[in-house]
């Protein structure tokens, strides 16, 4: 089969780092047509500045990256420089890039994409908010059906919130965009926190990493030391979880991910529980389903994956 299309949405984040390095090694199964940066862990001049960071560290610099949306669609910006350090990927010291941005918003190179391939063909892939996606969908309503799908990173039934109680980041910072997103009527696979908190950096995970004795290796397993201290202390985990990369995985080995397709509305009234996914896991409303709302991952197969990938770059 040819290699599936995708636009990589993200906000780097160490995890969205590492889920873009799984894409760019895996040109068997991904090709990368661009990347669209957005503002969400880390203000937007840094994620623009460190999508193009993690190009160079993989040499991939012919990957047009563009920056996007400097802000929610109706809110102030909710930055997590307190997971992620100040410049959002701390831990290894790498040099500032050298590629320059894409020419262009990222809004209109979504749109252009979409409109330039068959339709049917591109898949969208949001790491971070969605404000980026819910605007092109906004500008241009007639792309949402040229999507092939829409593979994202948020949200979170059994395992609640991680910004607030109710509440994972991504929805959080824009629960209008997710609003915009999830009503769109475009297929819809969801990676939410229930799966990525099975996704855990353990230290011997870390130690394959870091024995690829390469310069991603030594990267990854420098940023996932510097990730986990929080969510160690937070969880008591063995780990921290890599969130982005099970959206990558996904579209290499769907087989390691299982899911219920089912109704998902997102709260954007209440402030006790603003940006909550709502998620009818149990079916127990005549709500029709929108998207398929993953529950488990294979973890040793996604490790397995990762590594054996990223020994690639």
């Amino acid at each position: 089969m040819a290699p599936r299309k995708i636009i990589i949405d993200t906000d780097p984040g160490q995890d969205d780092a590492v889920a873009i390095l799984l894409a760019l090694a895996s040109p068997e199964e991904i090709e990368v047509l661009g990347i669209t940066a957005v503002a969400g862990n880390v203000p937007l001049e840094l994620t623009a500045k460190n999508a193009r960071i993690v190009c160079e560290l993989a040499d991939h610099t012919h990957i047009p990256v563009y920056a996007g949306c400097d802000r929610p669609l109706n809110r102030e910006l909710v930055t997590a420089e307190h997971v992620h350090g100040k410049t959002g990927l701390d831990g290894p010291v790498l040099p500032d890039p050298q590629m320059p941005l894409a020419d262009g918003h990222a809004v209109d190179f979504i749109i252009e994409t979409l409109h330039a391939h068959d339709s049917g063909t591109v898949t969208l892939c949001p790491l971070g908010p969605l404000t980026n996606i819910a605007t092109a969908f906004q500008k241009a309503p007639d792309i949402v059906d040229r999507v092939q799908e829409i593979v994202l990173m948020g949200g979170a039934y059994f395992e609640v919130g991680n910004i607030t109680p109710a509440a994972e980041f991504n929805i959080y910072v824009d629960p209008e965009a997710a609003e915009v997103v999830f009503n769109s009527g475009a297929h819809i696979v969801v990676m939410p926190l229930d799966v990525t908190h099975d996704a855990l950096v353990t230290q011997k995970r870390n130690e394959a990493f870091r024995a690829l004795n390469s310069k991603v290796g030594h990267a990854v397993a420098e940023m996932t030391d510097f990730f986990e201290r929080f969510d160690k202390e937070k969880y008591g985990s063995e780990g921290a979880p890599l969130h982005d990369p099970c959206v990558t995985a996904y579209l290499i080995r769907p087989d390691l991910f299982s899911g219920r397709h089912i109704n998902v509305q997102i709260e954007t009234q209440s402030e006790l529980t603003m940006g909550m996914t709502v998620a009818d896991w149990w079916r127990v409303t005549k709500h029709p389903p929108n998207a398929m709302f993953m529950g488990e991952v294979d973890a040793e197969g996604f490790f397995a994956l990762l590594t054996e990938r990223l020994a690639r770059l």
